[in-house]
């Protein structure tokens, strides 16, 4: 079985438009374009002049430093290439793309530990990246075929393992770039959680030294959103003022996030909220409250608001989400499950559509 860091790096398209990053238009975005243009033509030793030339005069831009850890990837010249990305982690934490390139780069080296820590912060941040997923398993199965082959040298007469080996084996033989991790480029972003068709970053703190962020492509295709307000079966004739108190709710959330007031928007989630990773509801709360605290300034708007009630105490609300902070801005579908509890509505599970 071959070690994944003796595989190709397989990358999704190419499609480097970044349309999302450029939300905000600054100066030497121009210069930025062409820099991606040339990475497209794989013409990196230029591009990588140009991405140079502009981060001498913006060295903290975040569009930059990831187009130049793709083209260092490109080059081959992986001890820069992670440094970027690293470096990117660590101003933008929320964003999962430079965390899944980061991975990828760890695996080429054989650090299956590091690629393991990175991919779950990548999905940690965004639950519905799709390619994290999809990489974090390969390196599950290339750390699996490890502990088999380990189990083997001590007993190769157990069948057991040597059927698992051969399944991870077939598996892996099955397709040319199976096992091999993606790395992403930059295309566009959805919400708080970004949507990736190829590589950057979702909703972004801002760092110290206010960066904007990337952004990436949709791992899969939006749902279609639900008729709200249903006209099936009998209204519920508590179902105006039940919408009007869910409205209200989601009001107050939305401008609690944008004040950063963290106590209140955290008042806002009900005691059993299903956390995105599973992780307990004190974990969370610590890593809501340093994103929220972080940036300069947050704005949130919510519009086109959807409510469905499934009984007297549950509804499903989905509205779009515009999410704003310094030079960064991203926007997507979003839902929220809410359950009664006395007389408020609370957030039991939240989602990027």
């Amino acid at each position: 079985m071959k070690k994944l860091n003796h595989l190709p790096l397989f990358k999704l398209p190419v499609a480097m438009l970044l349309a999302g990053l450029l939300l905000n238009a600054h100066a030497g975005a121009d210069e930025l374009q062409d820099a991606t243009q040339l990475f497209k033509q794989g013409q990196q030793s230029q591009a990588l002049s140009k991405v140079n030339s502009f981060l001498s005069a913006k060295p903290k831009d975040a569009q930059g430093r990831f187009l130049k850890g793709l083209i260092l990837t490109e080059q081959k010249k992986t001890a820069d290439a992670i440094k970027i990305f690293s470096d990117l982690t660590q101003d933008y934490p929320e964003l999962p793309e430079p965390y899944n390139n980061l991975a990828v780069l760890y695996a080429s080296q054989g650090q299956y530990d590091k690629a393991r820590s990175a991919l779950e912060m990548a999905i940690r941040t965004h639950p519905s990246y799709a390619t994290a997923h999809e990489n974090l398993g390969d390196i599950y199965a290339k750390m699996a075929s490890q502990a088999y082959n380990r189990a083997l040298q001590l007993d190769s007469s157990n069948t057991a393992t040597q059927t698992k080996l051969a399944m991870i084996q077939d598996l892996f033989s099955e397709k040319p770039h199976s096992g091999a991790q993606r790395t992403v480029t930059c295309d566009k972003p959805a919400a708080e959680a970004p949507r990736v068709t190829a590589a950057a970053p979702a909703q972004a703190k801002e760092p110290a030294a206010s960066k904007p962020p990337v952004v990436a492509k949709a791992p899969e295709p939006a749902k279609a959103p639900e008729v709200a307000r249903a006209q099936e079966a009998p209204r519920n004739p508590e179902a105006p003022s039940a919408e009007k108190a869910i409205e209200k709710a989601v009001e107050g959330w939305s401008d609690a996030w944008s004040s950063k007031n963290v106590k209140k928007y955290l008042s806002y989630y009900a005691s059993d909220f299903k956390t995105p990773n599973g992780e307990s509801r004190s974990s969370w709360a610590g890593m809501r409250r340093e994103r929220i605290s972080k940036p300069k300034r947050i704005e949130i708007k919510v519009s086109h608001l959807k409510i469905r009630l499934t009984d007297s105490n549950h509804a499903t609300v989905r509205f779009h989400q515009d999410y704003k902070a310094s030079n960064f801005s991203a926007s997507g579908p979003k839902t929220l499950l809410m359950v009664k509890s006395g007389d408020s509505w609370h957030i039991q599970e939240e989602r990027a559509d």
